[in-house]
């Protein structure tokens, strides 16, 4: 699902600051993926993500956007003297509010790694989500990592460094409901929660016409709806899927069927970090650095953490 203006539940508008960056486990080699990588999944989980070992021993999917025989220029990283990182507070467990309420997940941790790559000092402030282009516009920070879908409109009002994962939707379907094949035709008559006004509805209505869709006012209507067996499919944001499915509140009673759905029209081209326009100086160094973290495997044993129930 592309991340909208107002999503975020939190009312504040400046929550955290300074982020002291930290080095992480020693980096390893990695061969060059494919867009989607399969690979072994890790021994642990992000702090706060319960594991799940049965699912674990199957193969995960990673993605890598990165070509090895394309490899980014290095910038001249001297002129680069601290990087000022926003993001808010409300989309786990991408970015949120630690327990300390210091800024944590996928994404704060990805910052951490780009400035211990291009060795700098950097400050990470979390703001409501809806602020956070005009907070960069107003120069109030250097860089966005809040899981911006890229699209025609938003290129209008930043530039963006080169995707790191796109937003897949996938279905669910309970465990106990025996649904090989997800193709429109074979859906014909099945009720499919969404969550109504996103692009996963639109989605379904152009193109799971003979379906029954059954619009719902937020995910977790949606999942419940699923949990007590009155649809028979969930369609909607694979990532946020994947942590719900990893995660107590699911149950145990669901799995993915299908996909994964990539198509740009509806669901974006990526996620890539926000600068404003025109600052090629910090879209060249992210493009660097990020290529550097895939090629040494960090950005891989990063993903793999956070993620042991794979969305692609």
């Amino acid at each position: 699902m592309h991340r909208q203006s107002g999503q975020s539940g939190w009312s504040g508008t400046l929550l955290a600051v300074a982020l002291i960056v930290l080095p992480l486990a020693s980096a390893r080699a990695q061969p060059a993926p494919p867009p989607v990588n399969r690979v072994s999944p890790p021994a642990t989980s992000p702090p706060g993500v319960p594991a799940t070992p049965a699912l674990k021993a199957d193969p995960l999917a990673v993605p890598g956007f990165w070509d090895p025989r394309r490899r980014p220029e290095r910038p001249d990283l001297s002129r680069i003297s601290i990087i000022r990182f926003l993001t808010e507070t409300d989309y786990p467990p991408f970015n949120y509010a630690g327990p300390d309420g210091t800024p944590a997940g996928f994404n704060v941790d990805l910052a951490r790694l780009i400035c211990e790559e291009i060795k700098v000092a950097c400050t990470i402030q979390m703001r409501r989500f809806d602020t956070l282009i005009d907070a960069l516009n107003r120069n109030e920070g250097d860089a966005v990592i809040a899981s911006f879908a890229e699209t025609p409109e938003m290129r209008l009002k930043v530039d963006f460094s080169d995707p790191y994962y796109r937003m897949p939707a996938r279905f669910v379907s309970r465990k106990d409901v025996d649904i090989d094949v997800v193709k429109p035709e074979a859906l014909e008559g099945k009720k499919i929660a969404v969550v109504a006004g996103t692009a996963h509805e639109a989605y379904l209505k152009a193109l799971f016409t003979e379906a029954e869709v059954r619009p719902y006012p937020n995910p977790d209507a949606a999942r419940a709806a699923l949990k007590k067996g009155e649809v028979d499919l969930l369609f909607g944001d694979g990532i946020s899927l994947a942590f719900w499915l990893n995660g107590t509140d699911s149950g145990n009673c669901c799995a993915f069927r299908g996909g994964p759905y990539l198509e740009s029209r509806f669901f974006g081209e990526g996620v890539g970090i926000a600068v404003r326009r025109g600052n090629e100086l910090f879209r060249q160094a992210f493009n660097w650095a990020l290529f550097r973290l895939w090629e040494k495997g960090r950005f891989t044993d990063l993903w793999l953490r956070y993620f042991p129930v794979s969305p692609y």
